[in-house]
């Protein structure tokens, strides 16, 4: 579902909704089939430069229109909407297709698996639409998989922003396992006085 973006941003904050791009693993995130390597790094940014074409584009091989974005996060996030701007002259995504939690898709197992979601675009040239999700399916989200496979008709597809409005949990991913790893018991860090002098044991 689209949802015509027509209030002021300044009102309602748009900058901070839109604001789970710091929560991004940029040094993680790839897409499959971009002309220029590593380019769709460019593409998350903050939601008041979503028109900044200064900045470089995501941009599919020539002839070839279908894209991969592979977005994990550096903690759980919870994302409510997905925005999307991409080029003229046809070169905008018709389609985008979601998967969640799931590394490693190539263009054959999206193409075959069935996604948490999916949506026909439109072309967002002014970035004033946001596709809702089905929040309920997007709860702790680690990674996030967008594929585009088509376009308006153009021979390539071009890709300026990518905004991902939601939330994000407290705790950073590797802080939770840090977390996990101090709750387990270390046996050499817990001796009974059996084992040694007084007579100390590990204790299974």
């Amino acid at each position: 579902m689209a949802c015509l973006h027509d209030h002021s941003c300044e009102d309602h904050n748009c900058s901070s909704d839109f604001s789970l791009y710091k929560h991004i693993d940029f040094s993680k995130v790839v897409a499959l089939n971009e002309s220029v390597a590593g380019s769709v790094k460019s593409v998350f940014k903050a939601w008041e430069r979503r028109l900044d074409t200064s900045e470089g584009l995501l941009e599919s091989n020539e002839d070839d229109p279908e894209l991969l974005v592979f977005i994990p996060f550096t903690c759980d996030v919870k994302i409510k909407s997905i925005a999307v701007v991409g080029g003229s002259g046809g070169t905008s995504p018709s389609k985008m297709r979601a998967f969640i939690n799931r590394e490693g898709i190539d263009f054959s197992d999206a193409q075959n698996m069935q996604p948490v979601q999916e949506w026909e675009l439109t072309e967002n040239l002014q970035g004033v639409l946001e596709y809702q999700t089905r929040f309920s399916r997007f709860q702790s989200v680690a990674n996030l998989t967008l594929h585009f496979p088509e376009n308006f008709g153009g021979n390539t597809t071009q890709i300026y922003y990518i905004g991902l409005r939601g939330e994000a949990t407290q705790l950073r991913r590797d802080v939770v396992a840090t977390i996990v790893y101090e709750v387990m018991p270390n046996p050499s860090e817990h001796k009974t006085k059996s084992d040694s002098g007084g007579g100390l044991s590990h204790i299974e």
